[in-house]
């Protein structure tokens, strides 16, 4: 029995069909998910997805966001849905740096959003570069 996968992010449905299992990058650790696994719904940090279709391994690098899994489904809603050749290294560095110089700036007992937003997206661009990294032939 495969287990259905959806992974949506705010611009689009990434994917949505059947896999084998899935790997969640979840706030605790990493998170195995079978068919007829306990139904839970967790927090997503940002890293990597990877899931078995067709005896193939596919990975994703994801932002931060939730997951829903059910015995028969898996939900993914994240910020952000990468394959390695989406993600451009110079691109991620040059926002880790924009990010980092704007952090400088702010009054974080006043603008706690905007340090939010802001280490948000240095998570996201980190975890996009080690992705690469990783995965470049």
């Amino acid at each position: 029995m495969p287990l259905h996968l959806d992974i949506v992010t705010p611009e689009k449905m990434v994917f949505s069909d059947f896999v084998d299992n899935v790997y969640l990058p979840g706030a605790d650790g990493e998170l195995g998910v079978l068919p007829l696994h306990a139904g839970l719904v967790t927090a997503l940090q940002p890293g990597e997805l990877r899931y078995l279709r067709d005896d193939n391994v596919v990975t994703l690098a994801i932002g931060s966001g939730f997951a829903e899994i059910t015995q028969t489904d898996v939900v993914v809603l994240t910020d952000m849905a990468l394959g390695e050749a989406e993600i451009d290294i110079a691109q991620a560095e040059a926002a880790i740096q924009r990010a980092q110089e704007q952090l400088h700036g702010v009054d974080h007992s006043v603008d706690a959003e905007e340090v939010a937003f802001l280490q948000g997206i240095i998570a996201r661009s980190t975890a996009a570069i080690n992705f690469k990294r990783r995965h470049q032939v």
